[in-house]
C-alpha cells in the first residue's frame, strides 16, 4: 500500500513538472539571461578564436515566439597580434517548436534565434567591418528547473558596412543560460519595489 501511495505521489510530482516546463515559453513572458562563453571560429583569413558575452532580454509576444533586444560585448585574439574588440546592440527574436515527448530530451525545447543590429568586428590585425549586423541559427534550451534553462546555439553572424573590409561573417557556438519569468512574477516584484 505505501508503495503504492509513492508511486502515485511521483507520477502526479512528474506529470506537475512536465506542465511547468511547457509554462515558461507562454505569451507575456520573460527571457532574461544570455550567453556567457560565447566561442567563434573566424571563417576569414585572420585565424582567431573570440570569448564574448551577450546578454539578451525578449518578451513572449504570442506561445513559443520572444522579441527582444540583445548586446554583444567580445575580446579577439590573434595569435601573436594583440587583442580586438566586437560590439553590437540590435534586436532579436526566438521561435521555440517541438514537444518534450523525446524520453532523453524531456525537459529541452528547440529553439531558432535570429537577430539584426548595430555590431562591429576589429581584431588585432586583418580586416574591420562596422556596420549592419546579423544573424540566425539554431539551439536546444534544456530546462533544469521550470524557470532556468541551459542553452547551446550554432549561429551564423554577418555585418555589411563599412572599414577595411564591406564584409564580414563568422560560425559561433555559444553556451549559456536564461531565465524565464512568469509576468505576473515581475509586476509583483516591481510593486514591492515601489512601496518600500
Amino acid at each position: 500500500m505505501k508503495t503504492r501511495f509513492v508511486a502515485m505521489l511521483a507520477a502526479c510530482l512528474l506529470l506537475f513538472l512536465q506542465q511547468k516546463a511547457t509554462a515558461q515559453i507562454q505569451q507575456g513572458n520573460v527571457l532574461i539571461g544570455g550567453n556567457i562563453s560565447n566561442i567563434g571560429l573566424d571563417l576569414g583569413s585572420g585565424k582567431n578564436f573570440s570569448l564574448g558575452i551577450t546578454p539578451k532580454a525578449a518578451w513572449f509576444v504570442r506561445d513559443n515566439l520572444a522579441v527582444g533586444g540583445y548586446l554583444n560585448f567580445g575580446l579577439n585574439t590573434a595569435k601573436g597580434a594583440g587583442t580586438g574588440i566586437d560590439y553590437g546592440v540590435g534586436a532579436l527574436s526566438r521561435y521555440y517548436f517541438g514537444r518534450e515527448t523525446v524520453n532523453l530530451l524531456r525537459h529541452a525545447r528547440f529553439f531558432i534565434e535570429g537577430n539584426a543590429g548595430v555590431e562591429g568586428y576589429n581584431p588585432a590585425v586583418g580586416d574591420n567591418t562596422n556596420g549592419f549586423g546579423f544573424g540566425a541559427g539554431p539551439g536546444v534550451a534544456y530546462f533544469i528547473t521550470p524557470n532556468i534553462g541551459l542553452e547551446t546555439l550554432v549561429k551564423y553572424n554577418g555585418i555589411v558596412g563599412f572599414g577595411s573590409a564591406p564584409t564580414s561573417n563568422n560560425l559561433n557556438i555559444g553556451f549559456g543560460f536564461q531565465i524565464y519569468l512568469p509576468s505576473k512574477k515581475i509586476r509583483q516584484v516591481e510593486n514591492d519595489v515601489r512601496e518600500r
